[in-house]
């Protein structure tokens, strides 16, 4: 077909579309407005059935109970309503949610979708309830509890730097932490409640901020967030003496030769401690109860010792023992 014949029929065809006015496309485009708008309105007059969900709100005493995983939040349904009224509940204007009433904490953890119903029917505004499509509402309540349990710093960690040690307890202010959450997961929370030091290494006394952490934050709320450790940190000094054991159960009529014949204590404690040391109190015994005739050695114990020293290492650890009649 020539192109200008091919022309002319499409310059036919799109004749009728071309504007008379500069109102012309104005006009059309009112006219679909008005068209699309009535036929709207025409089907949200009309009654329709659909399976859509709807918001469901539980009631409990929030003083009594917590609940242990999140609460469902809607149901699925299958309804009858008009168009106007489903689209508001899509568009959630003035939906009433259905109540569900726990009075005390349940024997169940679930509800069958058919005892659902009555808070349904009773929330619905122009909404007819067919039935209700999801079978079983799951959920898990407990027993709210409040328990106070005292704080101390973890005695595992070490908080001084090599020659330097804690003296005496290291206080905390508050010493104490307040747990409000479900019973379950509260009343199995040790006493006392161990906290860490964020820094250690510590080789002066300071006043440190201590975070106190713990888990299922979001179930369980804690009165405080971090308390404050006061610690005391003195200087060690490292000091030994030769020490010569006493002899204990003996055979009779046997004369012992010791290999070597002393032993070597060594010990630390607090520099302002090393006038006041009574260095005489140390004492080890050799008990032949547990000589090891396989290499005829004992084992030292150290049965007595000065208040104050501590780290305290015996050497050798075995003393070879020689029996002669």
């Amino acid at each position: 077909m020539p192109f200008e014949a091919v022309r002319n029929i499409v310059v036919w065809f799109l004749k009728p579309f071309r504007p008379q006015t500069k109102q012309y496309w104005r006009v059309v485009l009112l006219c679909f407005v008005a068209a699309s708008t009535f036929w709207m309105l025409n089907a949200l007059n009309k009654s329709y059935s659909t399976q859509t969900t709807y918001p469901i709100k539980f009631i409990y005493n929030e003083q009594q109970l917590v609940p242990v995983k999140p609460l469902p939040e809607e149901v699925l349904v299958n309804v009858t309503a008009k168009g106007w009224k489903l689209l508001r509940k899509t568009l959630r204007l003035e939906v009433q949610p259905a109540e569900i009433y726990i009075r005390n904490l349940p024997r169940n953890n679930y509800l069958l979708g058919s005892a659902l119903r009555p808070a349904l029917v009773n929330a619905m505004d122009g909404l007819q309830l067919n039935f209700v499509v999801t079978d079983t509402l799951s959920f898990n309540f407990d027993s709210k509890v409040t328990r106070t349990v005292p704080l101390q710093v973890d005695p595992k960690q070490k908080l001084a730097t090599d020659g330097f040690e804690v003296s005496g307890p290291v206080k905390l202010s508050p010493d104490s932490i307040t747990f409000v959450g479900p019973s379950t997961i509260v009343n199995k929370i040790p006493s006392p409640y161990l906290v860490r030091l964020p820094n250690t290494n510590l080789r002066e006394s300071a006043k440190v901020e201590v975070p106190v952490n713990f888990t299922n934050q979001e179930l369980v709320k804690a009165n405080i967030e971090e308390t404050e450790a006061t610690i005391t940190i003195k200087n060690l000094v490292q000091e030994e003496r030769q020490l010569l054991p006493e002899l204990v159960n003996v055979p009779q009529g046997r004369e012992v030769t010791l290999q070597p014949a002393s032993i070597i204590v060594r010990y630390q404690l607090f520099e302002d401690s090393v006038s006041l040391l009574n260095r005489e109190s140390f004492k080890a015994v050799l008990n032949f109860a547990n000589f090891n005739p396989q290499d005829s050695t004992i084992v030292p114990e150290l049965i007595q010792k000065p208040v104050g020293v501590r780290k305290v290492t015996l050497s050798p650890q075995r003393v070879k023992v020689i029996l002669q009649r």
